[in-house]
């Protein structure tokens, strides 16, 4: 990358590893050298909680606005009914509205803390694309929108052409879903002025669509901008554990257990994480990343405390500091564990120690389970566990019983 920036967004997005790709760098630049650049990044509501591989879309629209830039969160209320199909070997299963407005309701408390939303000129805006694709009318959509469609080029998109050569069909229904985000960008363009789109990289086929519709139908010049599909150093999905998504809302996944992911980041990726997750000097960034052997842990508490104090405050982080240490420093249980309560009916006739497992979330499943006892990865109360059919009553929880997968993972099972 050659190109030197004018503008602080720019500045930011190439320093730190954001920028895989831009539509027209000079052009971008210009408009943000000019004055307060509207840009948004489309989240389809097909849960309560965004992940953490949402994380790398939310701290672009941070930076923009810490840039002094319009942030806009746009909310799939419309398209979520629909599913994009990029990249995917299936087809989503299909949601009804009060579903779709409940999982919007629960992603809105994560902007919260990390845009500031209100009326001025660089607040953040949520937006609902229902507001225009529920009011459609199919045969007008089609003569005014579907005719500056060529099939030809669609089919020639990575993400489609990737679902053509598997054996799930890709349906009509789902075909339609980058019509509806090009659409997306000009109704923007057209009722909030805005001139940018960002998202993964796996979603450039569907912004170039935006553009060049914006183009045709309003010849507005208007913008896109992808960032890197992030793996970890061993090549895992960003957002994945061995328990399942890491949750970006509390309730899902608690301050405690997101603290432990990014203080279990691989030394590998500490520094390119720093950069990309939270706001410390790049050279700050640099410096810790460097660092080998037992002071690489050190950054890696940093790293945990940066993030989890952008999502969940600086008291939720230190909590969640004190609670590691507590745990594997002192040989202690932890106050703020991830907590499984169970009720005297659920242990009435004994609970299986692998079921106890699954429930506590440090297992995806019973054969997870079972493979983590014979792998001498399982203990409770810091002992290891052996007996995968261990039966486990009401008398074993007159105390609260400490469960461990491997040496970081831990939960405290007990009675209500």
């Amino acid at each position: 990358m050659t190109y030197h920036p004018k503008s602080e967004f720019m500045r930011v997005m190439i320093e730190r590893g954001f920028l895989a790709d831009c539509t027209d760098y000079q052009g971008l630049d210009e408009a943000l050298s000019k004055g307060v650049v509207p840009a948004y990044i489309g989240f389809d509501a097909t849960a309560t909680s965004l992940h953490v591989g949402s994380l790398i879309q939310i701290m672009m629209l941070r930076w923009l606005q810490k840039t002094g830039h319009k942030p806009i969160t746009l909310m799939g209320g419309g398209t979520t009914k629909v599913g994009d199909p990029s990249f995917r070997a299936d087809e989503r299963p299909l949601l009804g509205p009060e579903q779709i407005d409940a999982n919007i309701a629960g992603i809105k408390q994560v902007f919260a803390a990390y845009l500031s939303y209100g009326d001025g000129d660089t607040d953040a805006m949520m937006i609902n694309n229902a507001e225009w694709l529920d009011q459609l009318n199919y045969l007008d959509f089609l003569r005014d929108i579907g005719r500056h469609f060529s099939i030809n080029r669609m089919l020639s998109f990575e993400s489609v052409k990737s679902r053509l050569d598997r054996e799930q069909s890709l349906s009509f229904l789902e075909f339609n879903y980058m019509i509806l985000q090009a659409y997306d960008f000009l109704e923007l363009n057209r009722r909030y002025g805005c001139l940018l789109q960002m998202g993964g990289s796996d979603q450039w086929g569907n912004i170039v669509n935006g553009i060049d519709l914006t183009r045709r139908v309003l010849d507005h010049e208007i913008y896109g901008l992808t960032s890197h599909l992030l793996t970890t150093a061993s090549g895992a999905k960003m957002g994945k554990s061995a328990d399942g998504a890491v949750w970006l809302n509390a309730d899902m996944r608690s301050p405690y257990e997101f603290w432990q992911y990014w203080r279990n980041t691989e030394d590998a990726d500490v520094g390119r994480f720093l950069k990309l997750y939270t706001e410390m000097p790049i050279a700050e960034c640099d410096r810790l990343g460097a660092l080998e052997g037992a002071e690489i842990n050190a950054a890696k508490i940093i790293l945990a405390n940066e993030v989890t104090t952008l999502l969940h405050g600086a008291d939720a982080a230190a909590a969640a500091e004190a609670t590691a240490r507590e745990v594997f420093e002192k040989g202690g249980t932890g106050d703020d564990l991830p907590t499984l309560t169970l009720s005297a009916e659920d242990v009435a006739g004994g609970m299986s120690i692998v079921q106890l497992i699954v429930r506590s979330g440090l297992a995806g499943s019973g054969k997870d389970a079972k493979r983590l006892i014979d792998g001498g990865g399982a203990k409770m109360n810091d002992a290891a566990l052996t007996n995968a059919g261990l039966m486990i009553t009401a008398d074993d929880l007159s105390q609260p019983i400490k469960l461990s997968a491997g040496k970081k993972r831990h939960a405290l099972v007990q009675l209500g």
